[in-house]
């Protein structure tokens, strides 16, 4: 039964998640540098230090510094910033929302746009119109998203000046959604270059497959029209593998956007962990990592559970 599997699959991300949090721990704790000197400055007496040390726990043993703070997180204390003096809660929710928006933004053009140039190279196989829609494919899937985010910037933002180049909004106009679509479409763009090449090149293998099975040849012989075919009958069967590869895809928009985040300026998680590290935040670290860990184990979930509502087989 699907509610069946659904409990089972929250239940098994649970080990996953304590993983991901103690190595998330261990990596922090391995990298060089005191946390509580850089919260008090390098001008701080070392009794001063000393006495922070034993305040924040950092003179306890690994183990006893984990379980703290995964106390801590249970309670929904991430901790407070080094640097900026406020809770890391409070500051990193907005900047994960504002990175879910670039991520939703690339996943919406690279699923309409790669369907679509994935469809007109199946119907135009072996021709002109499908070697060059799969050479741009091929292109695009090989292209770094942060490289073409440059790219893209210097044609359309300093070259065109048709597009922002960076921020979420523009701060001397009003902050509303056409605002933020505009400010939205080169990242998400460079975001998406390389999951829409994937999507492109799979619905159309996938669909000339399709059009070549013995059933549409049924189909075809007793005179039902092309248009019926490829769009009720050769799209439903793909359909299934076109929304598990886009919902495979979602965690590479996630790791791509904080890339592109940084080109862009976007105020997400990735362009707040660049900063952070820069300044040995490690709080503001720990938090930023765990939340891109955590999007990845909820968007796998979510798509594991869609592709079975969708397979027939998991409904007996």
């Amino acid at each position: 039964m699907l509610v069946n599997y659904i409990i089972k699959r929250i239940f098994s991300i649970i080990p996953i998640v304590l993983g991901v949090s103690f190595l998330i721990f261990l990596m922090m704790y391995l990298i060089p540098g005191d946390p509580a000197r850089q919260m008090l400055g390098q001008s701080a007496t070392p009794e001063a230090v000393e006495s922070l040390r034993e305040d924040l726990g950092l003179n306890e043993p690994f183990i006893v510094q984990y379980g703290a703070w995964l106390g801590d997180l249970a309670h929904g204390d991430l901790g407070t910033s080094i640097t900026m003096k406020i809770a890391v809660a409070d500051y990193l929710f907005p900047k994960l929302l504002n990175t879910l928006i670039l991520t939703a933004g690339a996943l919406v053009i690279c699923a309409v746009l790669g369907v679509i140039i994935g469809l007109i190279a199946a119907l135009k196989k072996y021709s002109w119109v499908d070697s060059l829609t799969m050479f741009l494919a091929q292109f695009g899937a090989n292209t770094p998203p942060f490289w073409l985010g440059i790219v893209l910037m210097w044609i359309f933002s300093v070259q065109l000046g048709i597009l922002p180049s960076s921020g979420m909004y523009d701060l001397r106009s009003e902050q509303n959604f056409m605002n933020l679509v505009s400010h939205l479409i080169l990242p998400a763009f460079a975001t998406a270059t390389v999951s829409m090449a994937v999507i492109a090149r799979l619905t159309r293998s996938s669909l000339i497959d399709v059009l070549n099975a013995d059933f549409i040849k049924t189909f075809r012989a007793n005179g039902i029209s092309e248009k019926k075919i490829i769009f009720k009958h050769g799209f439903r069967n793909i359909f299934p593998s076109l929304i598990n590869m886009t919902g495979m895809q979602i965690g590479y928009l996630l790791g791509g956007a904080l890339f592109v985040e940084v080109v862009f300026n976007w105020p997400g998680i990735g362009s707040q962990l660049y900063a952070s590290i820069t300044s040995k935040d490690v709080p503001m670290v720990q938090a930023g990592v765990l939340f891109i860990a955590l999007s990845f184990i909820v968007i796998n979930l979510i798509n594991d559970v869609v592709i079975r509502m969708l397979d027939p087989r998991a409904q007996k």
